[in-house]
């Protein structure tokens, strides 16, 4: 049977130092039939000449020089442009590894899925974090939105597009909303919710830069995290009510507020940040009624039940009590 073509979309904005790993790790997949898209988002860098330079040498490259518009209006380009009957996400910082993408195709022609989702390596300044067990599974619709909302010890289904793998049909007509950071985040439901089947392969394929200096992840974390993060996760929370998944609605709901008291404790630690945890609080006390409405449900940690009361009681005796649990009762469990 012919391979179907796949595009590869990369986003490009002065990463002139991290491009050519990125990009020689498309061109070395095992997989050979590719469109590999690279969009230079108004680089300021040598981004824009080295994209040029890989597309004299490769006729699977086509290069977009648009202007500045950040990420999803660079996905959008890439995606207005691409003709595979798959589509792949790549940040231009990061790399994957030789039989991703065949790997991810083979599992959706095989399971006849819409999508494929892999793990992912973490590589930090201090060690890279790999989680991989190598075995892969076929999910139903409701089984993947239900690790992907709840989370499972046995899987890594992140919100991330470059994780995955999906066929055209499904995300043709949808696009990133320009301006915003945390963009996967509804980009990956909407898929979700439309496909019948994701392949699971429980193999690390992908590099994630964590830490780069400059990165989105480490700039304003606060105007991130309030600005689009938490939005985005409200939405998805609508999303899921409107679309009849009510159950699946609070359970995203009960993930998202123990996401906000994660939240706060990290404001908490740094005095320039603690004005987005005095907003997260004040979240928190906004939400109070149906906080209580979802804490009450079955699937609801007693631990989480207890935290959340002290927190929406005296937040800062929260903060007080996860640091001393930190400090002594963590270190003594590591030792038994």
């Amino acid at each position: 049977m012919e391979e179907k073509l796949v595009s590869v979309i990369v986003a490009v904005y002065n990463i002139e130092e991290y491009l050519p790993r990125c990009v020689d790790s498309i061109l070395a997949q095992t997989y050979g039939k590719l469109e590999i898209i690279l969009v230079d988002d108004g680089s300021r860098d040598r981004s824009g000449s080295i994209c040029d330079a890989y597309a004299r040498k490769d006729r699977r490259i086509m290069v977009i020089h648009k202007k500045n518009g950040g990420l999803s209006d660079a996905r959008n380009a890439g995606m207005d442009a691409a003709s595979g009957e798959y589509i792949g996400f790549v940040d231009g910082d990061d790399w994957i590894e030789p039989d991703m993408y065949r790997a991810m195709y083979q599992a959706c022609e095989k399971e006849k899925a819409q999508a494929a989702a892999c793990r992912y390596k973490q590589i930090t300044k201090s060690g890279v974090i790999d989680g991989s067990a190598g075995n892969s599974v076929c999910l139903s619709r409701d089984e993947a939105l239900e690790i992907y909302v709840c989370g499972d010890d046995r899987y890594l289904i992140y919100n991330s597009v470059w994780s995955k793998l999906f066929a055209r049909e499904l995300v043709e007509d949808m696009r990133f909303p320009v301006g915003k950071n945390s963009e996967d985040i509804m980009f990956t439901t909407k898929a979700f919710c439309r496909l019948e089947r994701l392949a699971y392969l429980d193999e690390a394929y992908y590099n994630y830069v964590l830490d780069r200096e400059g990165s989105i992840m480490n700039e304003k974390a606060g105007e991130r995290r309030l600005g689009d993060e938490i939005p985005f996760w409200q939405e998805q929370i609508a999303y899921f009510r409107e679309a009849g998944m009510e159950e699946l609605s609070d359970k995203a709901a009960y993930h998202f507020y123990r996401r906000l008291l994660f939240y706060y404790i990290d404001f908490m630690e740094n005095k320039k940040t603690r004005m987005f945890a005095d907003k997260i609080a004040g979240l928190l006390r906004m939400d109070r009624k149906e906080i209580h409405r979802i804490y009450k449900k079955d699937y609801v940690a007693m631990g989480d039940r207890a935290r959340m009361k002290l927190a929406l009681l005296l937040p800062w005796a929260y903060y007080r009590a996860v640091k001393i649990y930190d400090r002594y009762v963590v270190p003594l469990r590591s030792k038994e």
